[in-house]
C-alpha cells in the first residue's frame, strides 16, 4: 500500500481504518466480524486506526484490545478523541486526561499516537453555540485556547500522548484560524468528498469549505486526514441504515443520482468511485474508512490500488454536484 506523509507524524498508509464501523455505527455487524477486519487491515498494510469513546460507547476502542491484546503489531499508530462539549474551565483538564485513561485502558497500550479534540470548535458568540446540542458537541474557540490547547501541550511532554490534533468539523473561520496558530495541531481531521459535504455534522449555515481548511493545513504543516469520503453512506450505492427522511444524509444521497449513474458507466460501485475520488485530492494524507467488516475493506483497498483519479474523471464527478 502507498504512504502518504501525515505532517509531523511521518510515513503513513494512505488509508486509515476508522472507528465507525468497528463500534457498529455504520449498519449490520457483530464484534467478532469487527475484529477481523481490524486485523484484515493491518495484514493489508493499513497502519493507523482512528478510534474514539464515541464509536459504540467504547466499543470500537474494545475491538482494538481484542484483537491485540496489547500485543500492537509494530508500525501500527493508533488515535482517540474527546467529545468535550462546554465542560467548564477547571474540568477541562481532569475531563481530558479521564478520556486519556479510559481509551488507554481499553486499547491496552500505554500511550496515544494521537489525541484529537472531538467537539465542533465554535467562534465565540457565534450561534451554532445555541444549538440544542451545544453543550455536548460545541467547544468555544476562547477555551480551546486558553485551557484545551495548553492541556494537550501538557500531556505531549508527560509522553501520555505522541501528538494532539483538531477534528475539522467545526466552524471553518475558527478552524483555519487555529491551524494558523501556535502552537498548531500536528494533524487535521477534514471533510473529504466529492460533495464537500459534512451532512448531518454541520451545525451552522455558513459554507463548509473543506478544501479552504485543507489548503490551510497544506500551509502550515499539519497533516491531514480525510474523513466522510462517501458522506457516511450518502456516497455509495444504499444507505446501509434506517434513517428519517429529514436526515443530512438521505438529503445528500438523494441528491446524488447522477453520481451513482456515473459510477455505473465508469464500471465502479459508489463507494469505490467516493474512496478513489478522497484519495484524488491534493492535501489529502491519508483517507479514513468508515467500514464495517471485511468485504467493505477489500473494496476499499482494492480502490486504492486502482490509483488516483484521472482529471477527466475527477472533472465528471466535480459535475455531477454542480447545483444551479
Amino acid at each position: 500500500m502507498d504512504s502518504g506523509f501525515l505532517g509531523p507524524l511521518g510515513p503513513v498508509s494512505r488509508l486509515t481504518l476508522g472507528g465507525g464501523g468497528l463500534g457498529q455505527l455504520w449498519g449490520q455487524t457483530d464484534r467478532p466480524e469487527c475484529i477481523a477486519t481490524l486485523r484484515a487491515a493491518v495484514d493489508a498494510g493499513i497502519d493507523l486506526i482512528d478510534l474514539a469513546y464515541r464509536y459504540g460507547e467504547g466499543e470500537a476502542e474494545e475491538v482494538f484490545g481484542a484483537a491485540f491484546e496489547g500485543r500492537v503489531p509494530n508500525g501500527v499508530r493508533v488515535t482517540s478523541k474527546c467529545l468535550l462539549g462546554n465542560t467548564p474551565a477547571d474540568q477541562i483538564e481532569a475531563r481530558l486526561r479521564q478520556s486519556i485513561h479510559d481509551s488507554l485502558a481499553r486499547l491496552r497500550v500505554e500511550r496515544l499516537d494521537l489525541f484529537f479534540l472531538h467537539s465542533n470548535v465554535a467562534p465565540d458568540g457565534h450561534a451554532m453555540q445555541q444549538h440544542p446540542d451545544a453543550g455536548a458537541r460545541m467547544t468555544a474557540q476562547s477555551d480551546f485556547v486558553a485551557t484545551v490547547r495548553p492541556c494537550f501541550e501538557r500531556f505531549v511532554a508527560e509522553g501520555l500522548i505522541g501528538a494532539w490534533g483538531l477534528t475539522g468539523i467545526g466552524h471553518p473561520d475558527a478552524i483555519i484560524e487555529l491551524l494558523a496558530s501556535q502552537p498548531k495541531p500536528a494533524v487535521v481531521q477534514c471533510i473529504a468528498n466529492a460533495m464537500d459535504s459534512p451532512g448531518a455534522l454541520k451545525f451552522y449555515e455558513e459554507p463548509a469549505r473543506p478544501r479552504d481548511i485543507i489548503a490551510a493545513a497544506q500551509a502550515n504543516g499539519v497533516g491531514v486526514m480525510g474523513i466522510r469520503a462517501v458522506q457516511a453512506g450518502a456516497l455509495t450505492d444504499a444507505i446501509d441504515r434506517d434513517l428519517p427522511d429529514d436526515h443530512g444524509e438521505v438529503r445528500d444521497f438523494n441528491k446524488a443520482g447522477a453520481y451513482r449513474a456515473l459510477a455505473a458507466e465508469l464500471g465502479m460501485t459508489a463507494a469505490t468511485l467516493g474512496h478513489r475520488y478522497a484519495l484524488s485530492m491534493s492535501g489529502v494524507d491519508t483517507v479514513v474508512l468508515g467500514v464495517k467488516n471485511r468485504a467493505e475493506l477489500a473494496e476499499c483497498v482494492r480502490a486504492e490500488a486502482a490509483g488516483p483519479l484521472a482529471n477527466d474523471i475527477v472533472a465528471k464527478v466535480d459535475g455531477c454536484f454542480t447545483f444551479g
